[in-house]
């Protein structure tokens, strides 16, 4: 048990809303994953730099720092991205343009289907 542990893949949920996030962290435990959560981009963050978790799961209106703003700082400082999916309940296009201009790996709208947030999560990480 302790091996099948170690090469878990590990995920990080970076949002606000604890509806959201325990219901995604339950579905993705689910899956075999393992799920860190953080309430807010500050948290995230420093979440990401200890953990270095395999990909982030970004809402994009946050308090404290936006999911623009983590996402910019992840760019700038990793040297190897991190894989990211932006979620958001904003129906804008010009945010989904300037998500992917910073890097984004996937961008999903709210309300979302999990099996289509598992489905990208595992393309991801080349499990799919």
């Amino acid at each position: 048990m302790e091996f099948e542990y170690r090469n878990r893949k590990t995920v990080l949920i970076i949002d606000d809303d604890p509806a959201i996030t325990e219901s995604t962290r339950l579905a993705l435990e689910a899956f075999g994953y393992d799920v860190q959560t953080a309430g807010d981009g500050a948290t995230g963050l420093a979440l990401t730099e200890e953990r270095k978790p395999d990909l982030i799961i970004l809402d994009m209106m946050m308090p404290k720092r936006s999911g623009f703003l983590v996402l910019e700082t992840l760019r700038q400082l990793d040297t190897d991205p991190t894989r990211v999916i932006m979620i958001t309940a904003n129906e804008g296009n010009r945010h989904k343009e300037y998500a992917e201009q910073l890097g984004v790996d996937a961008y999903i709208r709210k309300p979302f289907p999990m099996e289509t947030l598992i489905a990208e999560v595992q393309r991801l990480l080349g499990e799919a």
